[in-house]
C-alpha cells in the first residue's frame, strides 16, 4: 500500500497486471493500484524487489477478490473502513497485511 489515491476502479482487474519500477519515497518497497498496477521501489536490491514484487501481488489478489481497495483518506477491508490518517500502512499485524507477509514467502 503506501500509495493514495481515489477509489474510483470498477474494472474486472488482470491478475498478470502490469508490474513498473519506479523510485518510491524511503521505506515504501512497493504499491499495488486499485487498477491492479504494481510499482516497485527501483531503488531497491534485486532480491528486494522480488520479495517487493510477491508481496504486491497478494494485494493485486485481495484487490480482484474485492477484499481490500483503499482511497486518499481510508482503507477498506472485507467491509470494513480503515483510517489512513494515523495508520502505520505496511505493518504486519493488519489483516490485509498479516496475508501478504505470509504468502509472499510461499510465492
Amino acid at each position: 500500500m503506501g500509495y493514495k489515491m481515489k477509489n474510483s476502479v470498477e474494472k474486472i482487474i488482470s491478475t498478470n497486471g502490469v508490474v513498473e519500477k519506479q523510485p518510491l519515497e524511503k521505506g515504501v518497497h512497493g504499491v499495488t493500484l486499485n487498477d491492479g498496477t504494481i510499482i516497485i521501489n527501483s531503488k531497491l536490491s534485486p532480491v528486494q524487489q522480488k520479495l517487493a514484487e510477491k508481496h504486491e501481488k497478494v494485494h493485486r489478489e485481495q484487490i480482484t477478490r474485492g477484499d481490500l481497495s483503499y482511497d486518499d483518506d481510508n482503507i477498506y477491508w472485507n467491509g470494513k473502513k480503515y483510517s489512513r490518517k494515523n495508520m502505520n500502512e505496511g505493518f504486519p499485524k493488519l489483516e490485509w497485511e498479516a496475508e501478504a507477509y505470509k504468502r509472499q514467502n510461499k510465492m
